[in-house]
Parts: C-alpha cells; structure tokens; sequence
C-alpha cells in the first residue's frame, strides 16, 4: 500500500482524503479562504498551495467553486529517493497501479524537481513511465499507453531535495481556463490572477465597478462572477475526474445543481481605448450571460470627467500596458494621465492598478498608495497597489482612516517590509542554486552526449526513443459536440445548467448561449 502522507493534526476521518490546491504567487491566502467558505478541513497554506482535507464531494466542489485555484491533486504516496532509479523501485514495489489504470487506460506523468540529487526531471518521468510499464507487463498484460494529448489520468511528480510526491491530476486543464471565453487580446489577464486580486481588495458587488482598460474584459467578467455567485466551473466541458475508475456521476450532478444566483443591484462597466478589445469583452461577456448588469463603451481613460463617470461611489480595477510593452516616454505620459484622471474625476472611489512598471510606472501616478502586494502576471514580478481617492487635505484624511482602523500600523508596515526583504533573499539564493546546477548538468550532459540547449530549455520531445505515442483522443483544445456531452449523467446536468444560466442572466428570454469547450518537463 502507499506510504501515508505526513499530516500534523487529526487522524482523516472515514472517506477523507488529503487534497492540494495550486495557485499563483500571492494568492495562497485567498485560497485558503475560499477552501474554509467551502467548509474544507485542516486548511493548512504553502507556497503557491494551499493543503486540505475533504471527502470525494469536496474533491469535485473544489474544482467547480475555488476561483483562485490552478489544480486540484489528489497526493497518493510520498517517500524518499535519491535518484531516478529508487523513485522507479518505489513506484514499482509500492504502488498498486491497477487501481488507478487499466490495461487499455492513457496517462501522462508531468515532473517538478528542486534537488541537486535529479539534474534532469524528464529522465525521473521516463523511469515512473518504466514502473507503471512493468508493473503491468510482469503479471502477464497489456501496458497503459502514454498519450500527447488529452491522457485519461495525468501523474505529478514532485521532488524537494530528496521527498518524492506523487499525486493525480483530478483538473485536467488549468482551472483558469473557465471555458467562457470566446476570444481574447494580445496579453490577456489570468482569470484566477484576476479573480484573485478582486477576491484580496474585499470585492463581492458591493458597489459599481469600473475597469477603464478592460481589454477583453476578464476583470469584469471575474467581478460579475462573484457578485452573482456563480461558480467559475460551470462553463468547463470536463474535468479529469470524470476518467477516474471511481467516477460518482451522480454526486457530480448534484454538485453542479447545488448553487444559487445572489442579488446584485450595481453596474459593471468597462471602456477601453480599442473598439476590438470592446467586441472580444462583449462576446465574452454575452456568452458568459451577465450582459445586463454590463455597459461597455469605446473611450481612452482620460476622457472620463465628473460628467460622464459611473455615478456614485464604486471600486476601479485597472492592468495598463507595462514597461515591455511602452517606450519609457510613453509609459511616464500615460501613468501621469492615470493618476490625474483619478484624482480629479474619480474622487470618493477606491482605485486598484496591478502594473509590471514598479518604479517608472508607479511613480509617475503620483498618488500615495494606502496598500500594495507582490503579484505575478506569467514571469512579470507585478505589484497590486491601492489608493483612496478623496476630496480635502491628505493628512487629514489619513488620519480619519487610521481612527477607524482602516490603515495599517508603523509596526504592521516594518513587518510587511521585513517579510518582502526576506523573500527577495531567499529567491536571489533559490535562483542561484539553480544557475549552479544547470550549469553542471550542462557540461556533464555535453561530455555524456545527452540533452541539446533545446532539449535543456524544453524538458525535450514528448515520445519515448524512437516510438512516438500515437493518440486517438480529441485534441485539449477541441469542444465537445451536443451529443458527446450529453452521453454522461453530468453533461446533461451541465447543459441544462447552461440553459438556466442563460435564462437567468440574459434579457432575452430566448436566447441561446454556446459554451467553449506551471520549470517543468512532462511524459505525455
């Protein structure tokens, strides 16, 4: 049997299983929110994770509901190895295959390595593919088969120093692919990026909400996702579980059915400066069924005035373009217009700017920020800053905010800049440490004639020697049919669900809505 995980706590209760959500940078404190409102057990926050415990309707509710949540795993064994042929002993003596595969079943093992003991993480899924081979073949049947896309169970391997985890893929595709977007800018946001930093500023449709550079309009939708209460995992057409040999059609179902629409009686309103950003934010928008609780409109931010802003008081949530994208001059003209737009037109608002641009950007805004955090958008290292838009004197404004306890300590503010210190530290280490052993395990491969520069940078091809694996599965990308999707119990409740949303979200009562369909190196 597997090795049982280390958990410090209580003994699992019957039917519990240990479970791992992923999420980006920064966001492992809203997640672990989430998992308590979803009533998850033993919450216990990591790096860029988030451990819990939950039964199998937990499992599926986790995937559906968690807004900020990249994948959710399902850890099966954890041990100790120091090099890829003990992970393979393990892997063959201790773990019971069959009960996750059949002979006639597809998989895909994708590895993460931090140790100076593995220098190649594709050689350690090569020797786990061999285990599960073997395993098979010696009690006298056919082999599972890799598959390049679309596999039935998807592995991962994660190795720290010398712990070996291995755990399953109950997601499949990246949670934040949500699977309402028809289409999309040339940078757009993450959706679990964005859910998540409306999540950290306290937004749940409290007031009208504005994003003046929408591009295709992932803010907004996120914003009207949660002021309706609407899971994020509705509009997916599957999720890996549903292969899984102890597949509960039925509680799928259920779980899919069992959420209810909340009041929200504020505007979401958009604008960007590039009518195709606006029609690619408007299908998006109509296709996800929120389209009248949104107004979008084609207008530069600078042309916003007292006149024509959104009225009353409301949040502003803006991703202008970064420093990669604008020559310095253009980037210090358009911040300095940023920061005069909300001070003289959006007075009484709270404004939110996640920006790459941490020292050009933010200070040609020119406002005092009462709150920021480190984000990340991809390999861009962002910052989430917030200001308080207000009339009369600064000092006397701050003041009312810290009587009310709405701003932080000096002992509150040392300690965040301490922690920031601390981290930069220990990544500038992380970072080196791992230049040190690329570099040896780039001469060492040289000299043995293994892995190409490409080879090193990609994690290499996705085919074992000579034989690529020929798969006759859909391709990730490609939608279901009606009638594909209909075959199972939960794709009947998910199209009907598609119709409820769409009868409750759109004005036309008749209107029709068609859902569309993290280094390391992956055995696929």
């Amino acid at each position: 049997m597997e090795q049982e995980l280390k958990w410090e706590g209580r003994e699992r209760e019957e039917g519990e299983m240990d479970l791992l959500a992923k999420t980006l940078y920064g966001l492992e404190d809203v997640l672990a929110e989430e998992l308590r409102e979803l009533g998850a057990n033993e919450v216990v926050p990591g790096r860029r994770m988030v451990a819990f415990r939950g039964d199998r309707r937990m499992l599926y509710r986790a995937n559906i509901h968690l807004r900020t949540a990249l994948k959710v795993l399902v850890p099966v064994a954890q041990f100790e190895a120091h090099s890829p042929d003990e992970v393979y002993e393990y892997l063959y003596e201790h773990i019971e295959w069959d009960r996750y595969l059949t002979p006639r079943s597809t998989f895909a093992i994708d590895t993460v390595v931090y140790s100076e003991q593995f220098t190649h993480s594709k050689f350690v899924a090569y020797r786990a593919k061999d285990a599960i081979a073997d395993y098979f073949t010696d009690r006298g049947g056919r082999r599972p088969n890799v598959s390049v896309v679309d596999p039935d169970l998807l592995f991962h391997i994660h190795i720290a120093d010398s712990v070996v985890t291995l755990a399953l893929d109950s997601s499949g595709e990246s949670l934040h692919k949500r699977g309402y977007r028809v289409g999309q800018n040339e940078a757009p946001l993450s959706e679990v990026l964005a859910a998540g930093i409306l999540l950290k500023i306290g937004w749940h449709g409290q007031c009208n909400f504005l994003d003046p550079m929408c591009g295709s309009g992932t803010f907004i939708t996120e914003a009207a996702l949660i002021a309706l209460g609407i899971p994020p995992g509705i509009f997916r057409q599957s999720y890996a579980f549903e292969r899984w040999m102890d597949f509960d059609a039925d509680l799928l179902s259920e779980v899919l059915e069992d959420w209810e629409e909340q009041p929200f009686d504020h505007k979401l309103y958009g604008s960007d400066i590039h009518p195709k950003a606006i029609a690619i934010t408007r299908a998006n928008v109509k296709n996800t069924g929120i389209s009248r609780y949104v107004e979008l409109e084609v207008k530069p931010f600078e042309e916003y005035s007292e006149e024509n802003r959104p009225g009353g008081e409301g949040i502003l949530v803006m991703n202008p373009p970064y420093g990669e994208r604008l020559k310095p001059m253009d980037l210090e003209k358009l911040y300095s217009s940023i920061g005069s737009t909300l001070k003289h037109v959006f007075s009484g608002w709270k404004a939110w700017i996640i920006s790459g641009s941490l020292e050009e950007g933010f200070n040609a805004i020119g406002l005092k920020h009462f709150q920021r955090e480190k984000l990340y958008n991809g390999m861009i290292e962002c910052e989430l800053r917030g200001y308080e838009l207000f009339e009369g004197k600064r000092d006397e404004h701050l003041e009312e905010l810290r009587q009310q306890g709405l701003l932080p300590s000096r002992e509150e503010r040392e300690k965040y800049y301490q922690q920031r210190e601390a981290m930069k530290q220990e990544q500038r280490a992380f970072r080196m440490k791992n230049r040190r052993q690329r570099a040896g395990s780039g001469d060492r491969n040289e000299r043995e004639g293994g892995y190409g520069e490409r080879e090193r940078r990609t994690g290499g091809a996705r085919d074992f020697g000579d034989r690529k694996v020929a798969s006759k599965s859909r391709p990730r990308n490609q939608s279901r049919t009606r009638s594909e999707e209909s075959a199972s119990p939960a794709g009947e409740v998910r199209m009907r669900k598609r119709e409820k949303t769409a009868r409750t979200f759109v004005p036309r009562p008749n209107s029709e809505r068609k859902p569309e369909g993290e280094g390391s190196s992956s055995i696929n």
